[in-house]
């Protein structure tokens, strides 16, 4: 996994191979059901409250902790294509009500098969460096990568 911290353009990028086709990778990213079985890191878990993948559709999915604890997160999607995808994403309340006091993150996913592999190059922009300063002290890179080594798991 290649992961760098690119502060000129307030952004984050990520790059890692998953020994799986592309098709499933996609699906592993787009299905509300697929996305609760990896998305976050153990031994938190996903739980969607909705979800409708289109450009100007929403994702309102809660965080759980092993104690019940939920952080809810509410993502809109702003263009959807074959292989790529952007949203941005908020914190926010059990109704998707943005959370003023963290960031405002916009996402670009992009998958391209290579032989029996997908690529998936993730690109996480901010609109300022401090949002961007606040989610990586906030663990990103941690929970992020341990995430996708879960989707690699669920891909197996």
């Amino acid at each position: 996994m290649i992961f760098e911290k690119d502060l000129a353009n307030k952004q984050l990028l990520v790059t890692r191979e998953f020994k799986a086709p592309v098709e499933k990778v996609w699906r592993a990213w787009t299905e509300a059901e697929q996305l609760d079985k990896w998305w976050g890191p153990r031994p938190w878990n996903a739980e969607t409250k909705t979800m409708e993948f289109k450009t100007g559709g929403q994702w309102l999915y809660a965080m759980v902790s092993p104690a019940g604890e939920k952080h809810w997160s509410n993502v809109v999607f702003t263009a959807v294509g074959t292989d790529t995808f952007n949203y941005t994403c908020v914190f926010s309340d059990e109704n998707g009500v943005a959370n003023t006091e963290f960031p405002a993150v916009h996402w670009h996913v992009a998958m391209k098969r290579e032989s029996e592999k997908t690529i998936v190059n993730v690109t996480v922009r901010f609109d300022d460096l401090d949002g961007l300063e606040k989610l990586v002290a906030m663990g990103f890179q941690g929970g992020f990568t341990m995430g996708l080594n879960q989707l690699e798991e669920l891909l197996g």
